[in-house]
């Protein structure tokens, strides 16, 4: 299993800061943006990664993380020419990644949680489909006081049964969190999709593929979660680290 990490974003939201530096090498309280991800895949034995960079950045990623070898990682890096969404992203590191089970995870949100167990249920899960067994997807949700900023879970029993995006009236309060785990069918379905309205090929809707066949799971995220793409959610996300033990002492 190896993680792709889409990471080609300007971070616009984030100016003047995404000026000097690209987003996910900005510091959150004590370590640069991209290790907390980074320390969730360590956590649980995932060392292969992938990053998807742009033009502008890619030599601020490689400068500082080279091979990864420095960090326990093995590194390659990939690059997105067109910022074209997160599917998009994914599809780039088709080269690299076609054969494996992926977990997509973005370069600016932050898990408080251990996720090692999550990814162990996902290698062990199995479906029939068209006549052969397949791994399906697993999606990452948190429960929030505000849903409808976001991509809203539809939950029945163990399985997702439909994701609706900021939808005025949600049917939980239970949103994804930006972490994917997808089968080796993912760069074959995303040939499938369409851009959306925005130009863009959406992770939502890559999900709902998955979704929508019935081989999607979840897992519920018990401690804090951090989606760091505005100065106010950077402060948030740097105070509460420097408060809290396992974050703010958490090395590669």
């Amino acid at each position: 299993m190896l993680a792709i990490i889409p990471a080609a974003g300007k971070g616009t939201r984030l100016r003047p800061l995404t000026d000097i530096v690209p987003k996910p090498l900005l510091p959150v309280y004590n370590k640069p943006m991209l290790f907390y991800p980074l320390l969730t895949l360590k956590e649980a034995g995932i060392t292969n990664i992938i990053i998807v960079v742009d033009q502008d950045n890619q030599e601020e990623f490689r400068g500082f993380f080279k091979d990864g070898k420095e960090f326990g990682f093995k590194i390659d890096y990939v690059l997105q020419k067109e910022q074209l969404g997160i599917a998009h992203a994914i599809g780039c590191a088709e080269k690299l990644a076609r054969g494996h089970k992926i977990v997509v995870i973005h370069g600016d949100n932050i898990f408080e949680d251990n996720l090692a167990s999550a990814f162990e249920r996902f290698k062990k899960q199995s479906f029939q489909k068209d006549g052969k067994e397949v791994a399906g997807a697993k999606l990452i949700l948190k429960e929030v006081s505000d849903p409808e900023r976001f991509g809203v879970a539809e939950l029945k029993g163990d399985l997702i049964v439909g994701i609706e995006e900021k939808p005025k009236n949600p049917k939980s309060n239970w949103i994804t969190a930006g972490l994917y785990m997808y089968d080796e069918r993912v760069f074959d379905i995303i040939k499938t999709l369409k851009p959306s309205a925005r130009g863009e090929y959406e992770i939502a809707d890559l999900a709902d593929v998955y979704v929508k066949e019935g081989t999607s799971t979840y897992e519920k995220l018990q401690g804090a979660w951090f989606d760091v793409g505005t100065i106010e959610s950077l402060q948030e996300a740097s105070d509460y680290i420097a408060h809290n033990k396992r974050l703010r002492e958490w090395n590669l």
